[in-house]
């Protein structure tokens, strides 16, 4: 499967695989992480969220994974695949490309490489 006909991705979507590439989390975790690295930006509501895994899932972006720890049979702790990863590196390009086009015509300046 071609990662490229999975992009555009739903930001909601983008967000949940780029929490998942840190390891697997089940929902609440991941409404968790999500409004936390996004300053609280991003804020799912758990209908949104469980609609959006159903279909990260259907698609095999995203699978059930066992993280060693006693589970609750209500919690299912989710993963990123290896051709979700590769869907998330392409939408990651995607995004990349649209930010150049932007600087190119000013929109959006260079950030500071470090801040003191």
């Amino acid at each position: 499967m071609d990662p490229t006909s999975h992009v555009p991705l739903k930001p909601d979507a983008f967000h949940i695989l780029l929490v998942l590439l840190d390891g697997p989390r089940h929902g609440y975790a991941l409404l968790r992480d999500i409004a936390r690295s996004t300053g609280g930006q991003v804020v799912l509501l758990p209908g949104a969220l469980y609609r959006r895994l159903q279909q990260l899932l259907d698609d095999g972006l995203i699978e059930e994974t066992d993280d060693g720890s006693p589970t609750d049979s209500r919690r299912r702790t989710l993963g990123v695949t290896p051709f979700g990863r590769a869907v998330a590196e392409a939408e990651a390009a995607r995004l990349e490309d649209l930010l150049e086009a932007a600087r190119l015509r000013d929109l959006v300046k260079e950030r500071a490489e470090a801040k003191s």
